[in-house]
């Protein structure tokens, strides 16, 4: 049944030989690793709006400047990026800069906060899209929880069905989203323009405001700046391009990059120039296109696929988290499981680990996106500022071929990343502080992690290894509860291995259960050794494990090896076991920590 419902959802199995039919062409990737920077648009001005709303609604002249400042930092980052998808071809970001140019420990901070950022990534971009859906439909507020989550289990399921065909799906929606913020900028300023547009909806640009000051305005473009999260997704995902890999991946930061100035300035001015303050229950982009088209076909179309974008941004933390945790793996800092394919040679444990991670976050949080985006934008800075400051130190050290420009570049970038990361935190600390908090805790379990690996590598090497005593003979034990087929099939699989000993151990809880079951076991298997251990507090592990630690003392003198022959019925249908008590597999599971000792596992299979 399982494996029925398997397949129905992700599909047949793929070979691996068919790992190049999961490539992406351009248009593909520029829609399911755009999208979650495209997507931030229809919240990051809406961030500086209420910012400058703190002041006064005459302040929000002061939102074309911040936004200006926003796209000089998007030119910078798309530039720097694109520097490192040809510096670092084979992927991963920001944590191999950091790994390379500053060391492990700025590494693990960037992959550490990369992989909350992209967890982030799915519960902020479903939380919003929830919020539009809402928007247009009140009356699902108070299921937005519940709604968040069913979009969360769509896409993780949709991805888990391979990249190909999750980027067929999504980039229909994408591509109608930035269709519709189109017209919907040109159709805004096209009236703006012709004179239809009231000027006293907003204040002119340079009228003084009482109470602005350069600390508010730089808390503004810190918030503004959350639409640029999901830049560095491209140079994380490289190996999931077509061939050439890089050149491809350069040209769709570049096309994203345009896209994103332009949809991004295009709200910030009808914003601007429509009057549009933020409200709780109604996003910003609602109110833009209800001003300009009113509650009809195009509002809702517009309302539509800007939620289909909101929640689909959620695609690029499960493009992007599953291969920053496969190069994690490979340097033993995350388990070794994440670098497996699963069926549809995807990254499956990443996309499963992803969606119930970002489950768990959203209901923690409510589906509250406001209370989601600092911490989510700061979880991006962080390895946004140490990916420049790691490209500098690259450039300064090789110092190749026109490097200059390159290091002004990233000067630029890594200087306003910081201002930007010291803003959310000296604005928004009650709402970022537990980034101090988990992000040691993350980088103390991947050390951890390390640790025994290499442990675990040093103990099983053959040079460093504690010699091996040669096993002399074998002594069985046989924990039995009756007389029957399953303990019949059991004794005769000891017998064909010619043990020096076998010992059947019965634990009676009443003390004349005792005498008639060694009278029985006499009858039918006589040339057996039976002990019985009485148990007045009826456990059957604890009188059964001192046994075998008696039993083991004598053996190790002689070289013996000890194994416990355990004796277990498998019923035909899997719903029978939850009639039965589960001894066997409680056994198996304790003895499995007892040092030198083996463990067997003798199945007799029902037929009805």
């Amino acid at each position: 049944m399982f494996t029925l419902i398997k397949r129905l959802l992700i599909g047949r199995p793929l070979k691996s030989t068919e790992l190049g039919e999961q490539k992406l062409i351009k248009t593909k990737a520029l829609a399911i690793l755009s999208s979650d920077a495209l997507s931030s648009v229809a919240y990051g001005p809406e961030q500086i709006l209420i910012v400058l709303l703190t002041v006064s609604a005459a302040a929000f002249w002061y939102s074309i400047p911040i936004g200006i400042g926003v796209l000089v930092l998007l030119t910078a980052l798309i530039l720097s990026y694109r520097q490192i998808i040809f510096a670092y071809p084979h992927g991963g970001g920001a944590y191999v800069v950091s790994k390379e140019n500053l060391g492990m420990f700025p590494g693990l901070i960037s992959g550490g906060s990369l992989l909350v950022d992209y967890i982030l990534t799915v519960a902020v971009s479903v939380s919003a899209g929830t919020d539009a859906i809402t928007s247009a439909f009140p009356s699902l507020h108070s299921h937005s929880v519940l709604i968040a989550i069913f979009f969360v289990l769509c896409i993780t399921i949709l991805n888990l069905r391979g990249v190909t065909e999750s980027a067929s799906i999504l980039a229909y929606p994408v591509y109608l989203f930035v269709l519709a913020i189109v017209i919907m900028i040109g159709v805004g300023l096209y009236r703006v323009a012709t004179g239809d547009v009231s000027p006293q909806l907003h204040t002119a640009v340079g009228t003084p405001v009482a109470g602005i000051s350069l600390f508010l305005l730089l808390r503004a473009f810190a918030s503004g700046s959350s639409a640029l999260t999901g830049v560095e997704a491209i140079s994380n995902a490289i190996p999931n391009f077509k061939d050439p890999a890089p050149n491809n991946a350069a040209k769709t930061l570049l096309a994203m990059g345009v896209l994103l100035s332009i949809l991004f300035s295009g709200i910030v001015l009808l914003a601007y120039y429509y009057g549009i303050s933020p409200k709780e229950d109604v996003t910003v982009v609602s109110q833009i296109a209800e001003g300009i088209f009113g509650r009809n076909v195009m509002y809702y179309f517009i309302q539509g696929t800007t939620a289909l974008i909101l929640i689909l941004a959620a695609n690029t933390g499960y493009s992007a988290f599953p291969l920053l945790a496969v190069n994690l793996a490979k340097d033993k800092y995350i388990p070794r499981m994440f670098t497996v394919r699963g069926d549809r040679l995807g990254y499956s444990n990443g996309i499963i680990s992803l969606g119930v991670l970002s489950i768990i976050l959203i209901i923690a949080f409510q589906g509250k996106t406001e209370h989601l985006i600092p911490l989510y934008a700061v979880g991006v800075f962080v390895p946004f500022t140490l990916s420049q400051t790691g490209m500098l130190v690259k450039w300064f050290r090789q110092r190749p071929k026109g490097w200059v420009p390159k290091f002004i570049i990233n000067s630029i970038g890594a200087l306003i990343s910081f201002i930007v990361t010291i803003m959310f935190f000296l604005t928004k600390f009650e709402q970022v502080w537990s980034i101090l908090i988990f992000l040691p805790l993350i980088i103390f379990v991947f050390h951890r992690i390390k640790k025994h690996y290499e442990a675990v590598g040093e103990q099983l090497r053959l040079a460093t290894c504690e010699p091996v005593m040669p096993i002399e003979g074998n002594v069985m034990i046989l924990p039995v509860s009756g007389i029957t087929h399953v303990v019949e099939h059991s004794i005769l699989y000891a017998k064909s291995l010619k043990p020096e000993q076998i010992i059947a151990v019965y634990v009676p809880f009443e003390k004349e259960d005792e005498a008639i079951f060694e009278e029985k076991w006499g009858k039918f298997q006589p040339d057996v050794r039976l002990v019985t251990l009485h148990s007045p507090y009826r456990s059957i592990s604890n009188p059964l494990f001192k046994f075998i630690d008696t039993v083991q003392r004598k053996a190790g003198e002689a070289n013996f090896q000890v194994t416990v022959v355990i004796p277990q019925f498998i019923p035909k249908k899997g719903w029978h076991n939850i009639l039965h008590n589960q001894t066997s597999l409680m056994l198996r599971a304790q003895l499995l920590y007892r040092k030198d000792v083996i463990i067997t596992t003798v199945p007799y299979h029902l037929k009805k």
